[in-house]
């Protein structure tokens, strides 16, 4: 688990610092002292990060946590980060699992997916060509995080500037065609994401025209 930042914290304990009473409710916290403010604060701004996670048993979570500060964790952190590293994996692993058996979809060696939709009748590009593309892009659950179609306007780029999967998945185009690439994490952002946008792991979709290969 990250820790919060100093920033988030301090705004946390601006606000109600010395404002902050029992409510009263069976079992809360009584805030006294700083440090028990300064404690709680850590609290809510983990539970914030820890609700947007589907299924979440608070309580196992409280226990975790409770037991790693007195070193009396059941898990290693080894353990613990390669348990969270899987859940973060699955989705994207499984929805591609599934996108493998459906009709016209292309499974290549490094695992990236692709689905010819229109076929092109210019020539295919090699790594170190220029493209001219328009593209719209979704996470697996159809959240669109870019698109040039709504820009506008198409994009140029180096072929081998851009993510493994965009540089092998238009080298398996010809210019004027267009397809559906499916991209899993390895050959997108990785571990990291993107930009706020792309979460750690994620597996991504790309519906591509290839209009030209830039001479």
């Amino acid at each position: 688990m990250k820790l919060i930042s100093k920033v988030l914290l301090g705004t946390a304990i601006t606000v109600g610092l010395f404002s902050c009473q029992p409510s009263g409710d069976k079992g809360a916290a009584k805030l006294v002292t700083q440090q028990d403010s300064i404690s709680y604060s850590y609290g809510v701004m983990m539970a914030r990060q820890l609700s947007q996670i589907e299924d979440i048993d608070a309580d196992k979570a409280a226990a975790g946590l409770r037991e790693a500060l007195n070193d009396t964790a059941q898990l290693t952190m080894e353990q613990a980060n390669d348990l969270l590293t899987i859940e973060k994996r699955k989705p994207g692993e499984d929805f591609l699992a599934e996108n493998a058996k459906k009709e016209g979809v292309m499974t290549t060696a490094s695992g990236l997916q692709y689905k010819i939709t229109q076929e092109g009748t210019g020539n295919s590009p090699v790594a170190t060509n220029t493209v001219r593309v328009h593209y719209t892009g979704t996470l697996i659950d159809g959240t669109k995080f870019d698109s040039s179609l709504d820009r506008g306007e198409p994009i140029e780029f180096p072929l081998n500037g851009v993510i493994p999967g965009w540089t092998e998945g238009l080298q398996l185009m010809k210019e004027g065609g267009k397809a559906t690439l499916y991209i899993p994490y390895s050959l997108g952002y990785g571990e990291r994401g993107a930009g706020g946008v792309i979460p750690p792991f994620a597996a991504l979709i790309f519906d591509v025209e290839l209009i030209a290969i830039v001479k």
